[in-house]
């Protein structure tokens, strides 16, 4: 039986550029060009010693990266109306099937046209991933990007969705409550 020559997605071949920059090179060769991922900050490549180097090897310090805030998880009673369909969700958006950037800019823009409207709970639905690939792009980047600048100020809590909402494939979202109107 003869094995089909599968082809990396450029998600395998970001990952893989990643783990081939922590080796050292066989002299003479040197590090292939590998796509980022987008959306990510790229790693620095690490720096090989000189010849005149590699008598000491050199110990450096490292900081660890500083901690993101990340909004807080909804309470279990508000998950359990949510869950039961007791606590109104007042709008929903799809992402299945976008790339991050498109996802990034819908999804920021749903959910600051839903807390300029004040709406209170959203359904974020991310998709659960494929079965060869694990877990999901979407459903891993969304958590994090409500940690970040734009969304951390209207996103006050999310958890994972009801299996009649979506379960692992979606999200609940708070939004926070808007301040006082001039």
């Amino acid at each position: 039986m003869k094995r089909k020559k599968e082809k990396l997605t450029e998600e395998d071949r970001v990952l893989w550029g990643r783990v081939a920059r922590t080796t050292k090179p066989l002299e003479g060769k040197s590090f292939p060009d590998w796509p980022e991922a987008v959306g990510h900050d790229p790693q620095p490549p690490v720096p090989t010693p000189a010849a005149d180097d590699r008598q000491a090897p050199k110990t450096t310090k490292r900081t660890p990266a500083p901690a993101i805030q990340d909004p807080r998880h909804i309470d279990r009673p508000t998950y359990g109306k949510l869950a039961r369909g007791r606590l109104e969700i007042a709008g929903r958006v799809d992402l299945h099937g976008m790339t991050q950037e498109e996802a990034h800019m819908l999804l920021f823009s749903f959910l600051r046209r839903a807390y300029e409207a004040d709406r209170r709970y959203v359904l974020v639905i991310t998709g659960k991933g494929t079965s060869s690939r694990g877990e999901g792009v979407l459903r891993r980047s969304v958590p994090r990007w409500f940690a970040t600048s734009p969304f951390r100020e209207i996103v006050g809590g999310y958890e994972e969705a009801a299996r009649n909402h979506g379960g692992a494939g979606a999200l609940y979202v708070r939004l926070r409550k808007r301040g006082p109107r001039k």
